[in-house]
């Protein structure tokens, strides 16, 4: 837990604070109202001890306060003027517990204890709360339902390894293009984990700088850097006991990976511009589209980091290789997109239907997704039509490919077609040599004779 001990006395708040680290908790003291009211409106706290007396303040006047703010704030009042009337005052205004001086160390323990199986209830009640409410609105959310069924063999390969470590420790690490349904899936291996009932925390590794990415993962304190006005947690802190999903890990500035490497490796971590270490508890399921190979052969990741990440490694294959699962997915789509916005639009028109299976879907699942939307709400008639399709895969482009896995194309043409998508998608050949499992001068040889130069 999380504990802020306010008293006036300087060895009262030391060897309180000594006793409950050694319980393994994290503490912070205060010795006046002035200064709990800066703690508490910086940071949140799992338990508050209380001494009545500060001095000449009176701590009935901030547990008013606090309980005020938040019902739910577990308090532990303690003061050397014990008495039945303190006591019962102190409980009427909310405070947890009562503790009298002078206490021993096992009646601290026997507090901390019951206040920590208090605290884990509360959170109990607050998921199953969180709950039914997602169950409430599930019908009217924005997203498609999750489809976890594949009849692509190497789909469901990778579904059974992926569901099968989900309820191990094992650190996960989530291969594929773009839109190919990652985020989803490290979601599903959380619920269908030990820790489903513990928090899913997502970090975008690409969508901030080194120093704001190192902030949101680890937290910092006042004045780390330009900007940090108050103390902050990180999504470590947020994620303690559940799954952190680092997401586009291959985005990770090289300077702030010693530090993930250290929080799998020993599970610590320190706070921006702090020196104390903290305990930071947490399964990594992460997810790239990137080469890390590659990339660790250039110094731009780090192999022990790789390797930690790397226990067990699943490639979810694009949608223009899962043909078998194409319209199902669109189907899905189709059906949601529909209720959603009340429609009676039931399927796609054959050639609507061939247009789909004949496009590639660079955009995978997320492309589908928004073509599907975007068909359903322009549609006029009870079926979808190819005019319906954004260009790029329905009538109103004239560069569309057609060519795709068990398409009517021959091996030459199927290959001259895998070869410039892939060539496309990297900034050197050898790259792109490197995922076709050629060498440069193979990959040479064959644009010149498919004439793709």
């Amino acid at each position: 837990m999380d504990i802020l001990i306010i008293d006036d006395e300087q060895t009262i708040r030391q060897s309180i604070q000594l006793a409950v680290e050694a319980e393994d908790h994290y503490a912070e003291t205060a010795d006046s109202l002035k200064s709990s009211r800066l703690r508490l409106k910086e940071e949140k706290f799992d338990l508050i001890f209380l001494d009545l007396r500060l001095g000449d303040e009176d701590g009935l006047e901030l547990l008013e306060e606090v309980i005020k703010k938040d019902p739910t704030q577990l308090v532990i009042i303690f003061t050397a003027y014990a008495s039945v009337e303190t006591a019962i005052e102190a409980t009427r205004l909310g405070a947890y517990d009562y503790l009298a001086k002078p206490f021993t160390p096992g009646h601290l323990r026997g507090i901390l204890l019951k206040a920590q199986k208090a605290l884990k209830n509360r959170e109990h009640i607050h998921t199953l709360e969180t709950t039914v409410t997602e169950l409430k609105t599930q019908a009217d959310t924005s997203a498609p339902p999750t489809r976890f069924e594949s009849e692509d063999a190497m789909m469901q390969g990778a579904l059974e390894m992926l569901f099968r470590a989900a309820s191990t420790p094992a650190s996960i690490l989530l291969l594929g293009e773009s839109g190919t349904g990652k985020s989803v899936i490290a979601k599903a291996i959380h619920e269908n984990s030990h820790l489903k009932d513990k928090p899913f925390v997502t970090v975008s590794c690409p969508s901030l700088s080194k120093e704001l990415l190192e902030s949101e993962l680890f937290g910092h304190v006042r004045g780390a850097f330009t900007g940090a006005i108050k103390d902050a947690w990180g999504k470590v802190h947020a994620a303690d006991g559940g799954t952190l999903f680092l997401d586009e890990i291959g985005e990770l500035p090289l300077e702030v990976q010693p530090k993930l490497l250290r929080l799998l490796q020993e599970k610590e971590y320190e706070r921006l511009g702090e020196n104390k270490t903290r305990s930071g508890k947490v399964r990594v399921i992460a997810a790239t589209n990137r080469d890390l190979k590659h990339m660790i052969a250039e110094g731009r990741f780090r192999e022990d980091l790789y390797y930690r990440i790397n226990v067990i490694s699943v490639e979810l294959p694009p949608l223009r290789a899962r043909s078998s699962d194409l319209m199902n997915f669109a189907g899905d789509y189709l059906t949601h997109f529909s209720k959603q916005i009340g429609r009676e639009i039931k399927d796609f028109s054959e050639k609507a239907i061939e247009q789909i299976r004949t496009y590639n879907w660079p955009g995978n699942l997320r492309e589908l997704r928004n073509a599907i939307e975007r068909a359903t709400i322009l549609s006029t008639t009870p079926a979808i039509e190819p005019r319906d399709l954004p260009s790029g895969n329905g009538e109103q482009s004239s560069t569309t490919s057609h060519i795709a896995p068990g398409g009517d194309v021959s091996l030459e043409e199927l290959e001259a077609e895998h070869i410039r998508l892939t060539v496309d998608r990297f900034e050197n050949l050898q790259d792109a040599a490197r995922l076709l499992g050629i060498d440069k001068a193979t990959l040479y040889r064959k644009r010149k004779k498919l004439q793709l130069d």
